[in-house]
């Protein structure tokens, strides 16, 4: 109030300004919004890009990346389906029968034919889900009878040994191994069957290449396999993908997938290295690096 009795100047004067800062305020979050969206689509290449249409997954390299693919997204899609039509329906009845009064709503004790829906509906979305896990597991995981190459994997503590189950020169079968300062490299041929043997004189561990889409555990006293062709040439990773002890994390390897030419050039020289037979796991498999003691011991 003035001396005059008018209301304070001033007083209106900085409500009017506090107003007339939030406008502003939005007018600047539009530029600021429309900046950030142009960098985060700008920052995205192609490959990021192909790799969001296949929701994480890595380029496949075998003959079983489609049926793996199509899983992989069809089931992303009908959880999504599924999350919307739940978290919709969660929505809806908190907006729908928000409290607005002291009167309690009408009560219903029975609705047969939504009690019917949410029972059946249930077993209609794990019937498909069923048969589609089936039909794409079975050719994830077909084999036949004729396989182009066998290859033993050993997978110990904490490295990998690869048996090929050929004859090389004169000489039945020819192995490498690796070790954790030189983790193992396994060679493949291009477009070629191959069947794995996997098998482990210590402990559960898991074989993973993730570019083939495909992962099995490698279980002591049991003979797990499966089978593929390799579509792509270039070098892989692999790992173990089952907590197997102190050097875990480091229990990786390398797959090289080159012509069968270069496949059998490889073989070679390892019979020319004396590595022929078979060898059933590096000569380090539960030794400790730099302490000499197995693992366990004081």
């Amino acid at each position: 109030m003035g001396s005059n009795g008018t209301p304070g100047v001033r007083a209106a004067g900085l409500k009017r300004t506090g107003a007339g800062a939030r406008p502003a305020k939005r007018r600047l979050l539009v530029p600021a919004a429309a900046v950030v969206g142009t960098l985060l689509l700008t920052g995205c290449s192609q490959a990021n890009k192909e790799q969001w249409k296949r929701l994480g997954l890595p380029v496949g390299a075998s003959d079983r990346t489609e049926a793996m693919e199509s899983l992989w997204i069809g089931a992303w899609i009908a959880a999504l389906i599924v999350g919307v039509l739940v978290w919709g329906l969660i929505l809806w009845a908190s907006v729908r029968y928000y409290r607005r009064n002291e009167n309690a709503p009408r009560q219903t004790r029975y609705n047969l034919p939504l009690e019917v829906l949410y029972t059946l509906a249930p077993f209609a979305i794990i019937g498909v889900l069923f048969f589609y896990t089936i039909e794409h597991g079975n050719e994830i995981t077909h084999m036949s009878d004729d396989p182009s190459h066998t290859i033993n994997v050993v997978g110990q503590q904490w490295q990998w040994t690869f048996n090929y189950k050929e004859t090389v020169d004169g000489q039945e079968g020819v192995w490498e191994t690796g070790t954790l300062e030189k983790p193992a490299e396994l060679w493949l041929p291009i477009n070629e069957s191959v069947q794995f043997d996997l098998t482990s004189p210590d402990v559960i561990h898991s074989f993973w290449v993730p570019s083939f889409y495909f992962k099995l555990d490698v279980i002591p006293g049991r003979t797990n396999k499966f089978q593929l062709t390799p579509t792509k040439t270039g070098t892989f990773a692999g790992k173990c993908a089952e907590l197997c002890g102190l050097y875990h994390s480091r229990m990786v390897f390398a797959v090289r997938v080159v012509t069968p030419d270069e496949y059998q050039a490889h073989l070679r020289e390892l019979a020319a290295k004396g590595q022929t037979g078979a060898a059933t796991g590096g000569q380090d498999a539960t030794t400790i690096p730099g302490h000499g003691e197995q693992e366990g011991e004081k």
